[in-house]
Formats: structure tokens, C-alpha cells, sequence
């Protein structure tokens, strides 16, 4: 369903699995982000209601993944943490086309939330089908639900405006970009490293 060129290795799990702090900020991090991204593309595009109006669901129910995560940490003992930088992000950031239209620029930036969504979703699935720690596994199993269901608004509201962008044709270099910097990744006890 998410056409990503290449999987996760499931042994990442033993890596993250083996420092549960650092996957669970490192998480509740990129929830924050994910949420502030919501926003921002609110900000820049509030004359489509319907987007906005989806925007802002996305963006509590990803503020409420930070709050779910952030319980979880407090709850082992963990700390949060400051916020870090995440390589993947940066680097898929750079892939976005910024010397065209408005729109072209809005229609990539939805691209660019999807593959982190659609990634994001297909690393929780890898989690909950191989860590040992029961709850954690169906934590993750619950959040890779929701990551599909936001990988496809995305999607959806690409086509929906698009004024010039084949939006297929867009989508599709878009993995095929993602399936060679992916192999760059998959080492570390972060969610996209």
C-alpha cells in the first residue's frame, strides 16, 4: 500500500529495542513535529477550509501521540530529552521543489509530509511485529493505523490541488528518492535512522 521502495530491515527493532529512551524521544519528537507541520501548512494555504479543518485533527491527534509518548517515557523513568535533528527529514526537506509555483511548492510540501507519514508507519509496523516488549509493540501497532490514515490525507489533498503537478508521476519520484536515501538509514535508535 505504501509503495516504498525499500523495506526495514526488521532487525532495526533489535537496535531500537536495545535503547527504548532514545526511540521514545526521538518519537516524541517527531510527533511534534509532525504536529507543527500541520500547522504550518495551514498557515500557508488557510483559503481551502477542508484542508484546514483536516490539518487541524492531524495536528491534535499528533500532539496527542506527543503527550502518549511523552506519558510512556515518564513512566519508565525516561527523560524527554531536548529536540534533535533528524538527517532523514533534512535530507528529503532538500528534495522539495522550491523554484516553481506556489502551488507546485504547497503540492510538494504535502508529498514531502507523506513519505515521512508513509515511513514513519511502515518503521512503527516494523516495531510492533518484533520488539518483545508486549505493550510498546501494541502501542506502535495503534500509531501505524493512524500514520496510514495521514499518509493518505496527504496524498488526497495533493490531487485534490493540483493545479499543474502529476501528482502521480510527483509521488513516484518521491520513492524512488526516498528508496536510495533510506539506504543511508536503519542503524540508529531513532525512528528514521
Amino acid at each position: 500500500m505504501l509503495g516504498l521502495k525499500l523495506l526495514t530491515d526488521p532487525r532495526w527493532a533489535n537496535i531500537a529495542e536495545g535503547n527504548l529512551e532514545e526511540i521514545l524521544t526521538d518519537h516524541a519528537w517527531c510527533e511534534q513535529k509532525a504536529a507543527t507541520n500541520a500547522i504550518t501548512i495551514i498557515t500557508y494555504n488557510s483559503e481551502y477550509e477542508d484542508l484546514v479543518t483536516t490539518m487541524l485533527e492531524i495536528a491534535i491527534e499528533e500532539l496527542e501521540h506527543f503527550r502518549m509518548v511523552h506519558e510512556i517515557i515518564k513512566e519508565r523513568g525516561y527523560s524527554l530529552g531536548r529536540q534533535r535533528k533528524d538527517d532523514y527529514v533534512n535530507q528529503l526537506f532538500k528534495f522539495m521543489k522550491k523554484d516553481g509555483s506556489r502551488n507546485d511548492a504547497f503540492i510538494d510540501n504535502l508529498l514531502f509530509a507523506a513519505m515521512i507519514e508513509a515511513r514513519s508507519c511502515e518503521r512503527f509496523r516494523v516495531l510492533s511485529e518484533n520488539i518483545k516488549d508486549k505493550s510498546l509493540a501494541d502501542f506502535y501497532r495503534e500509531l501505524m493505523i493512524s500514520e496510514a490514515s495521514h499518509y493518505t490525507t496527504f496524498i488526497k489533498f495533493a490531487k485534490k490541488y493540483s493545479e499543474k503537478t502529476d501528482v502521480d508521476k510527483r509521488w513516484k519520484e518521491w520513492l524512488d528518492f526516498e528508496g536510495q536515501l533510506i539506504q543511508n538509514y536503519g542503524k540508529n535508535e531513532t525512528v528514521h535512522g
